[in-house]
């Protein structure tokens, strides 16, 4: 089966995506991982000013999923662009930046800077905190577009915005984004979650609540795609959350994904897009598919 998917301007050699913040800045992953059998790779997110993110401890297994709160530790735009951009070049996939901010003008500072550094695409990270309100500019479809309209204006580059599954109306917020001049949407992040250690009694990560990932959400991720999918048949989308096989990765392509993500599968398998694309392509083989687009939307109602 022939792995080539279009996503929006994108047309990518296969629709396996390493999440952001699960492979690092890319350039070290590459060495462990191999990039062979993915479309794209997302580096960790900046923004304009260093993040020291949350301290310890930040991850805590719960069930078949993990939480974190790392808090988008990040060196800051000027360090990212001295010490990581340099060295894309050398991952051996098309490398997407991913940009964060406080104000919608900081995500559109980081997003102009960083648009010449060898990035394919920018990829705008809603799910991070607006101090104006504590909550996410995901949840809100006015701030999310008014994010994306921002760095739509500052950039060329392709834009996706990777939306929260936590919104109350994800729909609503794709289609504010889309007008906005998103190219794509990345459905989705991780769901609020918490735990505490009964022995210690004390909360599993220091921030108490945090975002829970892995194969348990995937079936809050397809939702969501299908819902996007069946408001807005012509945006295309990324779809994220709880992919660990091929057979997930066919769900999402059939609930109407262009490429499909992968994030905390690689913490248990540095090598999980190479065993991903092995069985997406005997399920081609098996049911006759050809071309990988012709599984996007191909879900069958009863």
């Amino acid at each position: 089966m022939d792995l080539t998917t279009r996503l929006g301007p994108l047309t990518m050699r296969s629709p396996l995506v390493a999440a952001s913040g699960t492979v690092g800045s890319v350039v070290d992953f590459a060495a462990v991982g191999g990039f062979g059998y993915y479309g794209a790779a997302v580096a960790k997110s900046v923004s304009e000013n260093p993040w020291p993110g949350r301290p310890p401890p930040r991850l805590y297994p719960v069930g078949g999923g993990m939480l974190n709160g790392i808090g988008i530790q990040n060196p800051g735009i000027v360090a990212w662009l001295a010490e990581v951009a340099p060295r894309l070049s050398g991952a051996g996939v098309p490398v997407w930046g991913s940009v964060v901010g406080k104000t919608a003008g900081e995500f559109a500072r980081v997003a102009a800077a960083m648009s010449g550094s060898g990035v394919t695409a920018i990829e705008v990270n809603l799910s991070c905190p607006n101090l104006e309100s504590g909550a996410m500019f995901a949840l809100d479809p006015e701030a999310a577009a008014g994010v994306v309209g921002g760095v739509r204006a500052a950039t060329s580059l392709p834009v996706g915005a990777k939306l929260s599954p936590n919104a109350a109306d994800i729909a609503g917020v794709a289609a504010a984004v889309a007008a906005a001049g998103a190219d794509f949407v990345v459905m989705g992040n991780t769901v609020w979650g918490a735990a505490i250690d009964i022995e210690t009694r004390r909360p599993g990560i220091s921030g108490v609540i945090g975002g829970y990932s892995g194969a348990p959400i995937k079936p809050i991720a397809l939702r969501a795609v299908l819902e996007v999918r069946r408001a807005l048949p012509d945006l295309p989308v990324v779809g994220c959350g709880g992919v660990r096989r091929g057979a997930d990765a066919v769900e999402f392509l059939l609930a109407g994904a262009q490429a499909v993500a992968l994030g905390t599968a690689h913490f248990a398998d540095t090598r999980a897009g190479k065993r991903v694309a092995r069985e997406l392509r005997r399920y081609g083989k098996r049911h006759r598919v050809e071309v990988v687009g012709d599984l996007v939307g191909g879900w069958r109602p009863w």
